[in-house]
C-alpha cells in the first residue's frame, strides 16, 4: 500500500524511515494497557522513534485535529443523513470519540513522527553497512 508514501507509514504504524519495521509493540489499539508502548528503535533500520524527551506531546495537537474531524464526520452523518435529532447526534459524536479513542491516538503519533522523519528505500543497506545491525 503505498510504500515510500507518509500515507504508507501513518496508516500501518511502520517506521517513517524504512517503512518495513513496526512502531508499536501491540499492532492492537485497543488492547489498552499496551497502547502507548513502543519499540525504542526500527528493528530493520534501527531509527530511533523517540527523537527527543516528550517528542510525542506534539502529537496531542494532531489528535485534536482528527478528533474535531471524525466529531464532525459524526455528526453530520448522524444530523444530515441519518435524520437523528440533535441530542442523538451529539450522542454519537461522544459514542465515536470513545469508540476510536485508540485509534485516533495511534493515528496522530503516526502523523506526528511522520512529519519529521521522511522515508529513505536505503535506510536498510545503510545500517547494515554501518554495522549497527
Amino acid at each position: 500500500m503505498l510504500k515510500g508514501s507518509k500515507l504508507h507509514s501513518v496508516f500501518t504504524g511502520k517506521c517513517p524511515v524504512c517503512h518495513e519495521g513496526d512502531m508499536y509493540k501491540e499492532s492492537n489499539p485497543y488492547k489498552l494497557n499496551k497502547i502507548y508502548e513502543m519499540h525504542e528503535r526500527c528493528s530493520e533500520c534501527n531509527q530511533k522513534y523517540k527523537i527527543e524527551p516528550s517528542f510525542f506531546y506534539g502529537a496531542m495537537y494532531v489528535s485534536y485535529g482528527i478528533g474535531v474531524a471524525f466529531a464532525v464526520a459524526a455528526f453530520i452523518t448522524s444530523y444530515f443523513f441519518i435524520g437523528l435529532e440533535v441530542i442523538p447526534s451529539f450522542v454519537s459524536i461522544i459514542v465515536v470519540l470513545i469508540g476510536l479513542g485508540p485509534v485516533i491516538m495511534r493515528l496522530a503519533r503516526n502523523i506526528w513522527i511522520n512529519m519529521f522523519l521522511s522515508y529513505d528505500k536505503n535506510a536498510k543497506q545503510k545500517t547494515s553497512e554501518s554495522g549497527l545491525d
